[in-house]
């Protein structure tokens, strides 16, 4: 069972890989957006661990809904409703249990994906975090390993991919060829899943 500490772990192994690839996201977004994906995440995500160690939450709810909150109120662009919308759904689905099983984790974060669906208004092959964030939430099933890979596999398809959603998708054609960054920086977010739970021995 992964308990509040455990998902305040993802949450800190999110920041620091974050923190190591800020400058990659903004080469990326610099091709296809504004410039500035890296830093507004890095911000975001040094402003959730700082909020989670003044006053750790008791629930794996209350971690990400706590999370999301800092998000949306401190990312810039797109991407704060975006990735708040995610966790606090997440959260929300997975109500006050003091522990979680890694099937509900799952199955909670396929609501909080279709809440950013929902919210974006994006589908799979739009070039979003979404081309990461689906494949790796039916991979998830199998292992939080399988749905770090199909993350990563995701969010690199994105290149051929001609951006139909967001600042990108003002480009058209020359938005082809490109790694989306928001597909990256989701794939970061699972692929700190996995690893928080590899080192907890979960996962498997």
């Amino acid at each position: 069972m992964l308990d509040a500490d455990f998902f305040h772990r993802w949450m800190s192994t999110t920041t620091g890989r974050v923190d190591r690839e800020a400058a990659h996201l903004t080469e990326l977004d610099s091709a296809i957006g504004d410039a500035d994906h890296g830093s507004n995440m890095q911000r975001g995500f040094t402003a959730v661990s700082a909020a989670l160690e003044k006053e750790p939450p008791q629930t794996p709810g209350a971690v990400l809904i706590l999370a999301g909150r800092q998000l949306i109120s401190t990312v810039g662009g797109a991407s704060g409703p975006l990735y708040g919308t995610l966790l606090r759904r997440t959260g929300t689905a997975l109500g006050d249990a003091p522990a979680v099983s890694e099937e509900q984790l799952a199955h909670a974060l396929g609501e909080g994906v279709a809440a950013v669906a929902q919210l974006g208004g994006a589908q799979a092959g739009d070039k979003t975090m979404l081309d990461a964030l689906l494949p790796a939430v039916e991979a998830l099933a199998t292992s939080f390993e399988a749905g770090a890979g199909a993350a990563r596999a995701g969010a690199l398809a994105t290149i051929p991919l001609q951006a139909r959603k967001g600042r990108a998708s003002y480009l058209g054609e020359r938005s082809i060829g490109h790694q989306d960054p928001g597909a990256t920086s989701a794939a970061l977010l699972i692929a700190a899943l996995a690893e928080t739970a590899a080192a907890t021995g979960g996962g498997a």
